[in-house]
């Protein structure tokens, strides 16, 4: 059986390969989108040809990469934070905000996660002009980010219960 030691290191490899295939993963659509811009800079400009696939496919993948990224690639430390009272309190007050903070964001999003999936799957029977991609594709992050809140939200409520991560000050 596996000592606590172990386990947490095996959380903590897991985690790492996760982050770094959520990472791949937003650097992959980037990669996409930015191809799909300069497909459409070429047509536009240097054909003058343009592509209406490219226009769609930059604001379907526009949508993607910025809410993959608000999801699961920014850090949390990277999210807008009020250093400014977070270091000038103690360790218990911080422990109070950390957990009304995320009691309220994850809250939020656990109670709106239901009903964003319902308008997402609302959405399938609609879809793209050109591209006819179904709108349940377009705004499939939007259940993800939803998600990835309320998870976010319960670690970090069950590491400030720990303790863990209230003594460091925020330094930009």
């Amino acid at each position: 059986m596996m000592g606590m030691m172990e386990r947490a290191k095996v959380l903590g490899v897991t985690a790492q390969w996760l982050q770094r295939g959520a990472n791949a993963i937003g650097g992959a659509l980037f990669l996409t989108l930015f191809a799909v811009f300069v497909i459409q800079i070429t047509a536009r400009f240097g054909l003058n040809q343009p592509l209406p696939w490219t226009d769609e496919a930059a604001v379907v993948l526009y949508l993607w990469v910025i809410i993959w990224a608000a999801a699961v690639v920014v850090p949390e430390r990277e999210h807008v934070v009020f250093d400014l009272v977070w270091n000038s309190v103690g360790q218990r007050a911080r422990q109070a905000m950390v957990i009304a903070g995320n009691l309220m964001v994850g809250g939020l999003a656990a109670v709106g996660l239901p009903a964003t999936w319902d308008y997402v799957h609302f959405m399938q029977r609609e879809s793209t002009p050109v591209l006819e991609l179904s709108f349940m594709w377009v705004f499939l992050p939007l259940v993800l980010l939803m998600l990835a809140l309320v998870l976010r939200s319960a670690w970090a409520i069950w590491q400030a219960v720990r303790g863990v991560g209230l003594h460091s000050e925020l330094r930009l």
